[in-house]
């Protein structure tokens, strides 16, 4: 698939966050922003994918289950609804804006939006510590032409 020709990815599915995948790879400012190393999970209702960062790129990136949640460095939580508003936010503004970075919507929301399955502090810290890679990752999907389903 690429990602700079797709004619609509329905989000959230593991092809929309393999199309991101693409579009970081081949993004020279992201290897910029320095080498980026941790698995990290994204949950979206009840459908969970886990991505993976080494070096300066992004190496894997595939549907994962609740039980997955417990081996990576953090997760990052939100509903459907919060996800489909972050994605169209990021759309119409070329990235998000500042009421929608993820520092923000971690930092406002009662629970904080980054989280951790095993309580492990080092691990649960590398959201901030990669945060404006992981910000870059996100605001690639303006690229997307992305679809909401029903």
């Amino acid at each position: 698939m690429n990602a700079n020709s797709n004619s609509g990815l329905i989000f959230p599915t593991v092809e929309w966050f393999q199309a991101l995948q693409e579009l970081v790879n081949a993004d020279p400012d992201f290897r910029r922003l320095g080498s980026i190393d941790t698995t990290m999970g994204v949950k979206v209702g009840t459908n969970i994918y886990v991505i993976t960062f080494e070096a300066f790129g992004c190496s894997e990136v595939r549907v994962g289950t609740e039980y997955d949640l417990i081996d990576l460095d953090f997760f990052l939580e939100m509903s459907e609804v919060a996800w489909q508003d972050l994605s169209r936010n990021t759309r119409e503004n070329g990235g998000a804006d500042l009421k929608h970075t993820l520092n923000t919507l971690d930092l406002m929301s009662q629970d904080g939006i980054s989280k951790n399955a095993t309580g492990d502090q080092l691990r649960a810290d590398l959201f901030f510590r990669v945060n404006q890679s992981l910000q870059h990752f996100f605001d690639s999907s303006a690229k997307l032409d992305t679809i909401f389903p029903p």
